[in-house]
């Protein structure tokens, strides 16, 4: 069986988790997530195997979303796309710091943060300052 293989992805615009999954609703309602990106991932086997996306807020990585499906889309400018179809559930992660990047990156399923244990998983999230402050510090 392939390893599971998840992407990471800087979550730009939302100041975190409460923001992006309002934005989510606004856009897409009650049906699947979608996330469009230039690039299609040459791994979508071992991403589509129990894969996710891990979005870092302000240099945090603090949600995830499970990976349903690929599918192309072709912009107005007629150049091919990658939508991401997404779980709508957003599961909050433990704390981890990460430095600026672009695009998205693969995160080997080893690296992923684990889940908040149960029962925290409703509590607001903190600010990503002080979550990178309390993840550097080894606290998260």
């Amino acid at each position: 069986m392939t390893p599971t293989l998840h992407l990471m992805k800087l979550c730009v615009g939302a100041e975190g988790i409460d923001d992006l999954r309002h934005w989510q609703q606004m856009r897409y309602g009650d049906g699947p997530a979608m996330h469009v990106t230039r690039m299609w991932p040459k791994r979508e086997t071992e991403l589509l195997q129990g894969g996710s996306l891990y979005w870092v807020f302000k240099g945090v990585m603090l949600a995830r979303q499970r990976l349903l499906r690929l599918e192309e889309r072709v912009g107005d400018d007629g150049i091919r796309r990658c939508a991401l179809i997404l779980d709508r559930e957003i599961v909050q992660v433990s704390a981890v710091p990460r430095r600026p990047f672009q695009g998205w990156r693969y995160l080997a399923a080893k690296d992923a943060p684990p889940d908040l244990p149960k029962g925290r998983e409703a509590e607001e999230a903190l600010p990503p300052a002080m979550a990178a402050a309390l993840a550097d510090m080894g606290l998260m």
